[in-house]
């Protein structure tokens, strides 16, 4: 099963799942989820091939969306997801092909489509593959070495959360040759039955300076949720929990009650 990082609450609410990104952790997400879990447990996954979750050849969303379900099921049996990026894309196709499992669901800045960037996420998988990293020490000796390579200081930060100095060899927390293997897929939106909808309460968040949820988008996303409401954190892109975490928290809050 996934590696998962629990903050409980005691209530009756049905908990929350939390599915990150590519390159995400559940680490990434433990202040928004300790608020949260005022008024509900919260659960934050490390999905497969990243964190402390298992290795696997196959990262397609089917599987990723099964593994999702797993953790459900030892929770009770249904929850509300939120899912970011490649997160959200899997949380969409779980409520999708398993709507008892979810009761609300949350997709942070994703929309049910294929996407043409992967030429930037191979870069940086390729940078973090070829970085010498045996012999780091520190992780501002990290980031100095991922810079030749890498420009942006906050994506360095990101990804070097994921960066192990500790407890035995020096490592990324990432199945790199898996991940670059399956980027095409990542990027794609997984074909879906005729009719498939998910009919519960959901909640599309995005960042207002994001490009990945456009209006045009709408009607391809009522067409499988019809009941989605369409937010906009103001001053956010992509990494709106990160960005405006407040924010986020204050939209996910008042959507779940």
């Amino acid at each position: 099963m996934l590696n998962t990082v629990s903050y409980p609450a005691d209530t009756d609410a049905l908990p929350l799942l939390i599915a990150p990104g590519l390159f995400g952790s559940a680490r990434n997400w433990n202040v928004i989820a300790k608020n949260l879990s005022k008024e509900r447990s919260v659960v934050t996954l490390d999905l497969r091939n990243h964190g402390d979750s298992f290795w696997h050849d196959d990262h397609s969303y089917a599987a990723m969306a099964a593994d999702i379900a797993e953790v459900i099921e030892a929770n009770g049996g249904k929850a509300d997801v939120l899912g970011h990026s490649m997160g959200g894309k899997a949380s969409m196709v779980l409520a999708l092909t398993r709507p008892d499992l979810v009761r609300r669901l949350i997709v942070a800045d994703m929309a049910p489509k294929p996407y043409q960037h992967g030429e930037n996420h191979g870069a940086l998988i390729d940078a973090m593959r070829e970085m010498k990293i045996d012999d780091l020490t520190t992780r501002s000796q990290a980031d100095e070495r991922l810079a030749e390579r890498i420009v942006d200081p906050g994506t360095r930060a990101f990804l070097l959360q994921s960066l192990a100095l500790r407890d035995g060899p020096v490592r990324w927390k990432f199945n790199l040759g898996a991940l670059k293997a399956n980027l095409p897929g990542i990027l794609d939106w997984p074909d879906q039955p005729e009719r498939t909808q998910f009919d519960g309460p959901a909640l599309f968040l995005s960042g207002a300076q994001s490009h990945y949820v456009r209006p045009e988008d709408h009607p391809r996303i009522r067409a499988l949720f019809p009941q989605a409401q369409f937010v906009e954190v103001e001053n956010a892109g992509h990494w709106l929990h990160a960005e405006r975490p407040r924010e986020v928290e204050a939209e996910v809050a008042r959507f779940l009650s």
